[in-house]
């Protein structure tokens, strides 16, 4: 071919390509002009515009490999446009119609769209970065030429989970970028008033990344910085922050109006409106005349009308509260309970949950740990001592001090195929993962059903004078959100068995470890790969004169003092319930039928504990069985106080439990 044809077509695909940018540019603005005539009209609920910054998601998308994750925000219409999701089903979405992405559960773009790489966002800011640096660690695992993008605001960039996310990726070098859409405003407070650094990029200097602050109302400038930081990325040079400099032309939500902007500002930005930019350079360069943007608009405006149509048409979302309730987790495999070859062995309580680890690992390489100090050092409790030997550090992650970082991280490498197991160093500790667990793990499956498969390790429990930040067993604050499920084994063989229940769960499970329990028990533990199945409580002594539920340390509390009354002629039973989410109600109120009394026993403090569950499912569906009132004996109502000695005799339940017994017995 000759050297002029070849430029011809050159010029031609170039021409093309320009066009393409050009209408892919102008979909957002079309829908977004359609979308806020509808809020008017009443017909949406609301609306956060992203008029004038559709360049930075348009750019952005553009740039990147289909198979890349995107990770949008409020106003990052054009990332949906951008990767062709169906219309149709992305009004319905909007519209809370019948036939969306999160069955009437979300609203906005609060939505997960897997199949398009795209994944949702929660209200809670900054909280998607993590996610982001779990895909990209999935990428880099896999040696995936592939990519995370994830957008945050100016606002966000103060966030605990921003500075962790991008702490995080640097000390992995994951292969990630970090977008700041910087539009001048959180809310109503302006940029000045949120940092006191010149520019956002700059941030990145603090944590070894580079940095790079753009235009972000310049298409051809985003998608240009986007793809050389994507080629950057795949050639082994890390994570990059760039901050797009924009400005929101419309309040935070409609709402919320822009009274407080000044004028000046308003004007200003109005000159810079994205598409009005490249329609000049179109126009200028004669890749397009005025007829042309006319067609391209008519052809837009008739497939928002059509697909608009379609979408107003359908129904509203209907549904019973049985499909609610079976949409929070995602339906749990049947597990086998068949052992695997070979004789039990006895093990304590901690090399139990080592070799369930371990085991777990060598049979399955999606298996990644993560948690701080667990490689060289094993971890504080030396459960994973000699692991990164085996199986190497891509395998065992330390990770910096980063709670929330990590849980989001793992969320993210769930959602990409991987079982991660973090270790929280202390339950107590799980307190700065707070919103991850339950607003990111436990609400994802119910909002757009993807299964999130996350195992966090939580050693808990006092007794050994640790005071109040290294003793609790917070297992209540969990129990009150639908979607997470939790164990609390007491023994090795149950530590073993739940634990790899736990792994292969498709749901996230907070898996309580009892450290008074750690070195101070031992049992016979089957030595293969034989899991317990969760909701089925274990009936640890048979009784018939009274019924003690529990679990964790409590089991050995409680048939410590079936022991005793069985001396004095009376029989006790005790039922360990093993898993609290799900927990075996039929199993306790058969055992409560049986014996007529019941008592409730845990470590955690009396008030809102979970034997206030209980004690209310008890009183509903085995009042008639019952000979005595339902009594609760738990910790004492303070934090957990240092002093061995207040401990002991004060704070924990173990003085308080036989007074209660022979009070529920001579009732």
């Amino acid at each position: 071919m000759k050297p002029h044809v070849e430029s011809l077509q050159a010029q031609s695909r170039q021409g093309n390509d320009m066009i393409e940018l050009y209408r892919a540019l102008r979909t957002p603005r079309m829908i977004e002009e359609r979308m806020l005539l509808l809020l008017r009209q009443g017909k949406i609920s609301k609306w956060f515009s992203g008029i004038g910054q559709e360049a930075i998601s348009v750019g952005s998308t553009i740039a990147l490999d289909p198979a890349d994750i995107i990770l949008p925000m409020h106003r990052n219409l054009g990332v949906f446009t951008t990767r062709k999701v169906d219309l149709v089903r992305l009004f319905r979405q909007l519209l809370g119609r019948d036939g969306g992405f999160s069955k009437g559960r979300e609203r906005s773009f609060h939505f997960g769209a897997p199949e398009y790489n795209i994944i949702g966002m929660i209200s809670h800011l900054a909280a998607m970065l993590p996610v982001a640096d779990g895909f990209a660690l999935a990428f880099q695992l896999r040696k995936q030429q592939n990519i995370a993008l994830a957008f945050t605001g100016d606002g966000a960039s103060s966030e605990g989970d921003f500075h962790e996310a991008l702490n995080l990726a640097a000390v992995w070098n994951l292969p990630v970028i970090f977008l700041i859409e910087n539009n001048g405003y959180g809310l109503s407070t302006p940029t000045h008033e949120q940092y006191r650094c010149k520019h956002l990029a700059d941030r990145a200097i603090g944590y070894g990344i580079r940095g790079v602050r753009i235009d972000g109302n310049d298409v051809l400038r985003v998608r240009e910085t986007i793809s050389r930081a994507r080629q950057d990325i795949i050639a082994g040079a890390g994570p990059v922050l760039i901050e797009a400099e924009t400005f929101r032309m419309r309040g935070h939500e409609e709402a919320s109006g822009i009274k407080y902007v000044p004028k000046a500002l308003l004007q200003k930005w109005q000159k810079k409106d994205p598409l009005l930019r490249f329609e000049k350079h179109l126009l200028k360069s004669g890749l397009i005349d005025q007829a042309g943007i006319e067609e391209i608009s008519a052809s837009i405006r008739a497939e928002i009308e059509q697909a608009l149509e379609q979408a107003l048409s359908s129904p509203e979302p209907a549904s019973t509260a049985a499909a609610e309730l079976a949409d929070v987790y995602a339906p749990t495999p049947a597990i086998s309970t068949q052992s695997e070859a070979g004789a039990d062995h006895e093990l304590r309580f901690v090399d139990a949950i080592s070799e369930g680890l371990r085991q777990k690992m060598q049979a399955d390489d999606t298996v990644i740990l993560m948690g701080q100090d667990i490689a060289d050092y094993g971890g504080v409790f030396k459960i994973t001592q000699g692991f990164v030997e085996e199986f190497g550090r891509e395998r065992v992650r330390n990770t910096p001090i980063i709670e929330s970082g990590v849980v989001g991280a793992a969320m993210g490498l769930a959602l990409a195929g991987f079982k991660p197991v973090v270790e929280m160093q202390f339950a107590d500790f799980v307190t700065c993962a707070f919103n991850q667990i339950a607003n990111n793990l436990a609400k994802t499956h119910y909002r757009w059903g993807s299964a999130i498969n996350v195992t966090i390790r939580m050693p808990a429990g006092g007794g050994m004078g640790a005071g109040p930040f290294h003793s609790q067993t917070p297992e209540a604050w969990f129990l009150h959100v639908p979607g997470l499920k939790v164990a609390y084994p007491a023994t090795p063989a149950d530590a073993k068995g739940l634990l790899l229940s736990a792994i292969d769960d498709p749901n996230p499970v907070l898996f309580f470890e009892h450290k008074g329990l750690y070195r101070s028990l031992k049992g016979m533990v089957p030595t293969g790969l034989q899991p317990v199945p969760f909701g089925q409580a274990a009936i640890c002594r048979q009784g018939t004169d009274a019924t003690i539920i529990t679990w964790g340390k409590g089991v050995h509390l409680a048939l410590q003092a079936a022991e005793k009354l069985s001396a004095q002629g009376a029989e006790i039973e005790v039922i360990d319930l093993r898993t609290l989410a799900p927990w075996d109600k039929d199993s306790v109120l058969a055992s409560v039928a049986k014996t007529s009394r019941a008592l409730i026993l845990h470590e955690a403090n009396l008030t809102c504990g979970f034997g206030a569950e209980i004690a209310a499912v008890l009183s509903e569906a085995a009042f008639t069985s019952l000979d005595a009132p339902i009594m609760r004996v738990a910790a004492l109502d303070t934090p957990v106080p240092f002093s061995p000695n207040l401990e002991k005799n004060l704070y924990m339940p173990d003085e308080r439990l036989l007074p209660q017994l022979y009070k529920l017995l001579e009732f």
